[in-house]
């Protein structure tokens, strides 16, 4: 495979926090972010329920298409609040992961914390392994992702991260800008990570990710 390859935004997943205690400002942009998704008929895809900033992301993005990926445990333990759009549940973090990554074209990070990070780091790491090319937005409020961009910069001037992965993080500090940039976002084909070759169907190749991501 070689060249460049565009991004064609339907639907997007979106990561963050869960916890009832919001700050006003961050859901003015949660709310913003669901509704301009909704504006330009852009499916939401996120982990379920209606607590936190995710679930005023989901109530604001309604008015369009959404789709609540969550943990069975999660819902029979009544720790989600309501169902927003259609929800399908799922056994375990992995299958709910795989089924995000499946059903999403680009994933966007509005503020969060450790379940935060290890979404999207999972996510980066499926593109180091050449199994998508889907962006990862950043959404930096007030600099909040300020000091992790400057990590992933620096990973990836140590060669710790490939060019590959560094690029498919794309930053701005505007609901409008991040949608823009996802839009316009082309991704430039690493020759080394494209011999790695998971053409033998989705059911083997999801066989082999987790073999990987139990190494």
């Amino acid at each position: 495979m070689e060249g460049n390859l565009a991004c064609q935004i339907k639907c997007i997943c979106v990561f963050c926090r869960t916890n009832p205690r919001k700050n006003a400002k961050f859901v003015k942009v949660a709310n913003k972010l669901g509704s301009l998704l909704a504006k330009r008929k852009i499916h939401l895809v996120y982990g379920g329920g209606s607590l936190g900033l995710i679930g005023c992301v989901s109530t604001a993005a309604h008015v369009g298409e959404v789709l609540g990926i969550i943990l069975t445990t999660l819902v029979e333990g009544n720790f989600t609040g309501k169902i927003v759009g259609k929800e399908v549940r799922v056994p375990t973090m992995q299958d709910r992961i795989w089924k995000m990554l499946d059903n999403s074209d680009a994933f966007i990070a509005l503020l969060g914390g450790i379940a935060t990070l290890e979404e999207i780091f999972q996510i980066a790491s499926w593109a180091q392994l050449n199994v998508h090319h889907k962006p990862i937005a950043l959404l930096n409020v007030d600099g909040f992702f300020n000091k992790l961009l400057s990590f992933l910069d620096q990973a990836g001037e140590e060669n710790f991260i490939s060019h590959s992965v560094r690029q498919i993080f794309i930053s701005a500090s505007t609901v409008e800008e991040m949608i823009d940039k996802l839009e316009d976002f082309v991704y430039e084909l690493d020759p080394v990570a494209a011999q790695i070759d998971w053409s033998k169907g989705s059911s083997s190749k999801k066989r082999k990710l987790d073999l990987l991501l139990h190494l």
